[in-house]
């Protein structure tokens, strides 16, 4: 199944011992070339308005994914197909550029803050017009890298940065599969259009994405903060909602989590890309997370559906991980790590790849 220097690396490495710091992401002793999925990373936040530190949460999971136990009770031999993180240097200098536009963004923000308008002060619209141009530079370069990825036969996830990041790796996903949905787990609908004269926010990652004839319905799960244009919009284009408010009305009537997940998943297209944005769980998982909502699932409860999506027959094309931020310990990126070593072994079983029989405990 493996080539001879894989097969040595992992009957040398021991999973039960920490990662190795000096080695990718969860300790892993492989090279990309070994590796059946490759993530990557986009350090990515210059429209962010209120909380800030996205473009810190890849290297935050990177971190915390040391610490990470690799015999996980569902994908016990998820490990050993190998997961890279792809840093590089282009990885730096979008990190550079981020903070760069970033601080030219702020005086965009205020201005619209005190009730300026932006098109009657040539100097900031300029520099909105800059800002608009090199977002989508970056979105081009992240299709581009993730086409690099897929052309190798790997199967490619990316870890932002703040939500904007993923819209290039769905028009990547475009070029390979004619249809496909988004499986969209958040607190918000991010149906904004051009949100706060950004064309590229984070806040209207969904609605660029459904520019992309090829997306074909996305499903949002955990929504519970919305203006009246993105309920329009919901309401008008492809998107399905499963708002927080309604979820949980429909378990105080007796409707259980596991018939939420069936009625989530039958909504979807036999195609479907994930978009987890942290802050859809409780806030007390990434309270460092940039836009925090009161309310929201559990981290058991995204896992049960990822898990029940990738058993239901559909297929998973890929998935992003956005949106964690660290704070002044670890745990974000704890949390966000952890979730995405699930997310990969999620990936990894819809495909096909051996990841090992679920773990049974005896429980009397």
């Amino acid at each position: 199944m493996f080539d001879t220097s894989k097969q040595e690396k992992i009957n040398a490495f021991d999973p039960s011992q920490p990662g190795l710091a000096d080695q990718s992401i969860f300790g892993l002793p492989f090279t990309a070339d070994e590796s059946e999925i490759v993530i990557i990373p986009v350090p990515w936040e210059v429209t962010v308005s209120y909380g800030a530190g996205a473009s810190e949460g890849p290297e935050a999971i990177l971190d915390a994914s040391f610490q990470v136990d690799l015999h996980h009770q569902e994908f016990p031999e998820l490990w050993k197909l190998g997961m890279y993180l792809d840093l590089n240097e282009q990885t730096d200098q979008w990190a550079e550029d981020s903070a760069k536009y970033k601080e030219l963004a702020q005086p965009i923000i205020e201005a619209l803050e005190g009730g300026q308008v932006v098109a009657e002060n040539p100097a900031l619209q300029s520099d909105l017009d800059k800002i608009n141009e090199v977002c989508r530079n970056l979105h081009d370069q992240v299709r581009e890298r993730t086409l690099y990825w897929m052309s190798q036969g790997k199967k490619v996830a990316l870890l932002g940065g703040d939500h904007s990041t993923p819209l290039g790796y769905y028009e990547a996903l475009a070029t390979k599969h004619d249809h496909f949905g988004i499986l969209h787990l958040d607190a918000h609908m991010d149906l904004r259009i051009a949100y706060e004269g950004f064309e590229y926010s984070h806040a209207s990652i969904m609605y660029n994405a459904l520019k992309i004839p090829q997306i074909s319905k996305v499903v949002q799960v955990g929504i519970r903060d919305f203006c009246e244009q993105e309920a329009e919009i919901a309401v008008k284009d492809r998107v399905v909602v499963h708002t927080d408010r309604d979820l949980k009305a429909e378990t105080f009537t007796g409707m259980n989590w596991d018939q939420q997940c069936d009625n989530i998943i039958a909504a979807l297209p036999q195609k479907v890309t994930i978009s987890f944005d942290i802050d859809g769980m409780y806030p007390w998982y990434c309270p460092n997370t940039g836009t925090p909502v009161p309310g929201g699932f559990s981290f058991e409860q995204a896992a049960y559906l990822l898990s029940k999506l990738a058993a239901s027959g559909k297929e998973i094309i890929g998935f992003d991980l956005v949106e964690v931020a660290p704070g002044e310990d670890d745990w974000d990126g704890n949390v966000g790590a952890r979730m995405l070593f699930h997310m990969c072994g999620v990936l990894a079983k819809n495909n096909g790849l051996p990841v090992g029989n679920k773990l049974q405990f005896n429980r009397k």
